[in-house]
């Protein structure tokens, strides 16, 4: 009954109870009346059907969220917009959750216990790339001001001596935002490149691991260090060049991962998952580590799929997938996976909720404003979201009417519900981020109903706005735990850093999608404004906004390094955004066609546990 409950079709919310009826009864049998082997199959009851039906998976279309082909039931399931609660929700229980703080309190004692500065680095670095470094925050923090306070004794001899350590610990530093102590450093990492660069052209692999390191930490320069950028791409073109038949296959591995893209450039949680593969095949891995990796990555795993399924009752019954709007891209999925990317730890569900609705709403009111708006509608449609009133959207097309209704009520009820939980009114700062970014689309199609194509730096100054990484970011000061109402009536429209970050992703966004968007017709995207602003090829022109991402990038880096207290805990975020980005944009456009790596991406993150 409780499997075949999760067959329920619209309509049939009847099974919906008797499912939760039933799982809960099956939670709290006496277990010591049945058999082992029918315990064992309650404990997998949630995903027994999907793990034998996985044997005969076709596959499922992205686009419409979870399409699943399963020969063994005979079943076509079309657009089904969730993902069951059922699934994998054992992991939640007290046994799983025991045993992660047990794990927890040994990880914890071996911090700062390894013998050599090296290994105590290699050990902190290993948290982070498994995901654990949010369990053990203040433990991190510590041991490293710990060492850049033993090092100042010792005269910095030590790192200057070792390019791996030099270069490790100059990026952990700002990776965890320890402020002033990565500036010293610098000098340090380049001090000690200086000296290794002559046996660069040795395999020699401590030297290869010191190449490593510096590439990766190159990519936390900030402006003024190009020195550092320049060592970072000396060690790139000399690991392309190693002799790769000296070093194990998972070191190679772990050198080609690095060259696709750097770590700092990454998605923490799908970087996470292959790390935690590649941990698990070094000779010298912590066991103790990598067990509590894989129980606390299968733990968030649950905890997406049960806000995913939230997430689709809401879009299923919000009436936006309808005749009305049958131009626009139905993305639920991977506008989830977009905001995992965005801010990845458990205890920001209702962040990544929110998100996930703005993003949702975000590429619906583009799709209008690309594809189906005339400049009059447009401009009246600017107009309902200014006012902020339901009634005002009375006078639009059907398609506009739905679509701020929507956005209108869902703001509403997410400022309400924060309201009453934290007696602050954040509804003023999200309707400003809402109003710049459709004052910025409206901008945009008047340019193209004029036939008019801006300068780069004009085309920047709204584009930034557009991509709507402003009414994320906004959203994710506003809903924090900690806000107060001094920090609330401090919030200023909009830091550097929000700009910068927003950039990014505008750039990405439009390294992969302005061919597409120009031939259906679209407002002209930074290359084709820096093309005829330069009289440039589109070879040049993309080359052009490549080194402009990097650029951006430094700025970003200088802006969290030195970020305020106030916008401290986000961190994460602003880096989380064009992180995201960059995984749908890396090698197409895989948000409009989510059917390749986006798919894989879904699948790693989301879908598929770990086998513990």
């Amino acid at each position: 009954m409780y499997v075949a409950s999760y067959f329920a079709m619209e309509g049939e919310e009847e099974l919906h109870e008797i499912q939760k009826f039933a799982m809960e009864h099956l939670r709290h049998l006496d277990r010591s009346l049945l058999s082992l082997q029918l315990v064992e199959e309650i404990d997998h009851g949630a995903t027994l059907a999907l793990e034998n039906a996985n044997h005969a998976l076709i596959g499922y279309n992205v686009s419409n969220v979870m399409l699943l082909m399963v020969k063994r039931y005979g079943v076509h399931v079309d657009n089904i917009t969730q993902v069951h609660e059922g699934i994998n929700t054992f992991i939640q229980e007290e046994k799983y959750i025991d045993q992660r703080n047990k794990l927890k309190e040994k990880v914890r004692s071996l911090i700062g216990q390894q013998h050599g500065l090296i290994e105590q680095l290699e050990f902190v670095d290993a948290l982070s790339q498994l995901g654990l470094d949010y369990h053990f925050h203040s433990e991190i923090k510590n041991l490293l001001c710990f060492i850049i306070s033993s090092m100042e004794d010792e005269n910095n001899s030590i790192e200057e001596n070792n390019l791996n350590s030099s270069a490790l610990l100059f990026r952990l530093l700002r990776e965890q935002g320890i402020k002033n102590a990565s500036i010293p450093r610098v000098n340090a990492l380049i001090s000690c490149f200086k000296k290794e660069r002559e046996n660069f052209n040795q395999n020699h692999e401590h030297i290869v691991k010191g190449m490593l390191s510096l590439y990766e930490a190159s990519y936390l320069a900030v402006e003024g260090e190009e020195e550092l950028e320049e060592a970072g791409k000396l060690a790139m073109d000399h690991l392309k060049c190693i002799d790769r038949s000296l070093f194990t296959q998972q070191f190679i591995e772990e050198i080609d991962h690095a060259l696709d893209l750097p770590l700092h450039w990454r998605m923490s949680r799908l970087h996470t998952r292959w790390f935690i593969d590649a941990y698990g095949r070094r000779e010298n891995f912590n066991p103790t580590l990598l067990e509590l990796a894989k129980l606390d990555f299968n733990m968030v795993q649950s905890i997406y799929k049960a806000e995913l399924q939230e997430l689709s009752m809401w879009w299923r019954n919000l009436g936006l997938v309808c005749e009305e709007l049958d131009f626009v891209r139905d993305r639920l999925v991977e506008n989830y996976l977009m905001s995992i990317g965005t801010t990845f730890q458990p205890n920001f569900g209702r962040l990544r909720k929110a998100l996930t609705k703005i993003i949702c709403f975000v590429t619906t009111i583009d799709d209008i404003y690309d594809i189906y708006g005339t400049l009059d509608e447009l401009k009246l449609f600017t107009n309902t979201i200014e006012e902020w009133k339901i009634d005002a959207s009375q006078q639009l097309p059907d398609c506009m009417k739905i679509c701020s209704i929507a956005i209108l009520s869902t703001m509403n009820d997410i400022a309400t519900s924060f309201s009453m939980e934290k007696a602050l009114d954040i509804l003023p700062c999200l309707k400003r981020a809402w109003v710049d970014f459709f004052k910025s689309q409206l901008l945009e199609a008047k340019w193209y109903h004029n036939g008019y194509t801006p300068t780069l730096d004009e085309y920047l100054e709204n584009a930034w706005v557009s991509i709507s990484g402003n009414i994320g970011l906004t959203a994710a000061y506003c809903l924090s735990d900690d806000l107060t109402t001094e920090s609330l009536n401090s919030l200023e429209f909009y830091p550097h850093f929000i700009r910068y970050s927003c950039t990014i992703v505008r750039l990405y966004d439009d390294l992969q999608t302005s061919t597409a968007e120009i031939k259906r017709g679209d407002v002209p995207k930074s290359i084709q404004c820096y093309m005829k602003e330069k009289n440039a090829s589109e070879s040049v022109a993309r080359d052009y906004i490549k080194c402009l991402i990097r650029i951006y990038w430094k700025k970003l880096n200088q802006e969290c390094a030195t970020i305020s207290k106030l916008w401290e805990p986000f961190r994460n975020d602003l880096y989380g955004c064009p992180r995201a980005a960059q995984c749908f944009y890396q090698h197409r456009d895989g948000y409009a066609e989510s059917n390749h790596e986006t798919k894989d991406q879904i699948n790693c993150v989301i879908i598929e546990p770990i086998a513990l």
